[in-house]
């Protein structure tokens, strides 16, 4: 296993959840770590990505000013700081790796990603 997701679980309305990503020396070395999720019923979005290379930091329009994406190079993990929840964020989110550098555009792409975690549930009760 390359990608392991963990740090889901329920939390109240305006809650905070820190989810972390550990990953293999060899695919944390990736350029891009990013976060996705899945609600029921709908597709896989995009939530955030962290370009080593390019020093880009992307957040999805719904997260933006509440949710914080990190990287720990010494523990070969990724983070993703959950702050102010609301239940419209109630999904599994999952962990994401590419391996080379991609136009900025193209990180909020689910398939412009070569690894993928197993995902972690979130629930946010109102």
């Amino acid at each position: 296993v390359q990608l392991q997701a963990s740090g889901g679980g329920l939390v109240q309305d305006g809650g905070s959840l820190r989810l972390s990503c550990a990953a293999s020396a060899r695919t944390f070395t990736s350029d891009i770590m990013a976060w996705f999720r899945q609600a029921p019923g709908k597709e896989r979005e995009f939530v955030a990505a962290n370009s080593r290379g390019g020093g880009n930091t992307l957040y999805a329009d719904s997260v933006k000013g509440r949710f914080t994406i990190s990287r720990d190079n010494a523990k070969n993990t990724v983070y993703l700081q959950m702050n102010s929840l609301k239940p419209e964020d109630t999904a599994v989110y999952y962990c994401a790796a590419r391996t080379r550098r991609i136009i900025v555009s193209a990180m909020r792409l689910v398939g412009s990603y070569d690894s993928w975690g197993q995902g972690t549930q979130v629930t946010v009760s109102s």
